[in-house]
């Protein structure tokens, strides 16, 4: 199954191909890419309609599609049938030398660090509290009100302490209190299904249940948006400052993630189960105990993941209409943009 969805006309966050069936193999013709099942061509799009290819399996692809991805500036992205990242292929970094510099004193400097950590943390639990707030406004009647505003009510002390807080450390021991109290009501949330959709707590490697399954494949879909938008503007994606270097580890763009993972990502996995586009039925077990998504579900997680994407809001910094899908890049420039010094602080993302 492939899915291929044109987003918007700003040029950094273009066209991404989607392949998710493990059996599909890549190949190149001209100036195309043709994906073959059992030496069946089953599609083909030409390589200059493209920003991104996702691939889902491991089947493989032809040395000349990577080489032709990796010359045009086409990321190349590896991940397992159930997406898990597995590799990423690009061609040379391209950016400011003198940002990346920066950003590298920055994050060898933990007072610094700790200044820009608050500021993605305080984020990431004020759009958690919006979004708990929203579920008692749109399902009064099917959520334990009073247990979901006691957490809305502890996230708040919690952003309180983030602001005053100057340690790197006690910033980061905040943010994993505050993710435990927002997941320890994040079945409050689910109003369909509760019998085969429960969260227990977070597994990720492996997913131990259906919601984990969806969490850990949307959030991998947001990551790689992340850390595309931040190798957009010159930024190095590996290293960050609240997640901190650690060999494979794409630390600045977890870091810009946190402050979208409520918004962009847990909002779709409720939807899809509260609006019973997935079922039990979506799912299979491996024998190791692995949850993973049938491919009608990633079809259906995947279109409706671009669709979020195409939506338009308002900035709530810039204050100019936007495609959802471009929060990311826009998060990144401001990021950048402070950097080089050309706005007093960045602003994080705060969803309404």
């Amino acid at each position: 199954m492939i899915i291929y969805i044109g987003l918007m006309s700003m040029r950094k966050l273009l066209n991404v191909l989607y392949v998710t069936t493990p059996e599909a193999y890549l190949s190149r013709d001209g100036e195309n890419i043709v994906v073959r099942i059992e030496e069946k061509e089953c599609f083909r799009v030409p390589v200059h309609n493209l920003e991104s290819i996702i691939y889902f399996g491991y089947k493989g692809v032809s040395h000349s599609v990577l080489g032709m991805c990796a010359e045009k500036g086409i990321c190349f992205t590896f991940l397992s049938p159930n997406g898990r990242f597995l590799a990423r292929v690009e061609g040379p970094v391209s950016g400011n030398v003198l940002l990346r510099k920066k950003q590298y004193r920055i994050s060898d400097d933990k007072t610094e660090s700790a200044k820009l950590a608050k500021l993605f943390v305080m984020a990431k639990i004020t759009n958690a509290r919006t979004v708990l707030s929203r579920a008692i406004r749109d399902h009064s009647d099917n959520i334990n009100i009073e247990k979901v505003k006691k957490v809305i009510n502890d996230l708040a002390l919690m952003i309180y302490k983030v602001e005053r807080n100057t340690d790197l450390e006690e910033i980061r021991g905040i943010e994993g209190m505050a993710s435990n109290l927002y997941f320890s009501v994040f079945n409050e949330l689910i109003v369909a299904q509760k019998d085969d959709f429960y969260f227990k707590d977070r597994s990720r490697r492996p997913p131990r249940d259906n919601i984990n399954a969806l969490l850990s494949f949307v959030y991998t879909l947001l990551v790689h948006d992340c850390r595309s938008a931040l190798e957009t503007v010159g930024l190095d994606p590996a290293v960050g400052f609240l997640h901190r270097d650690r060999p494979g580890r794409p630390s600045l763009a977890l870091d810009l993630m946190e402050e979208l993972r409520s918004y962009m990502a847990d909002r779709i996995v409720l939807s899809l189960i509260n609006r019973l586009q997935v079922t039990k039925d979506s799912f299979e077990k491996s024998e190791g105990g692995e949850i993973r998504m049938n491919e009608t579900a990633k079809r259906i997680l995947l279109e409706t993941w671009q669709k979020r994407k195409m939506e338009e809001i308002t900035h709530p910094f810039i204050g100019e209409k936007i495609e959802v899908g471009l929060i990311p890049y826009c998060q990144a420039l401001l990021l950048a943009r402070f950097m080089r010094g050309d706005i007093e602080n960045y602003p994080p993302f705060f969803c309404k």
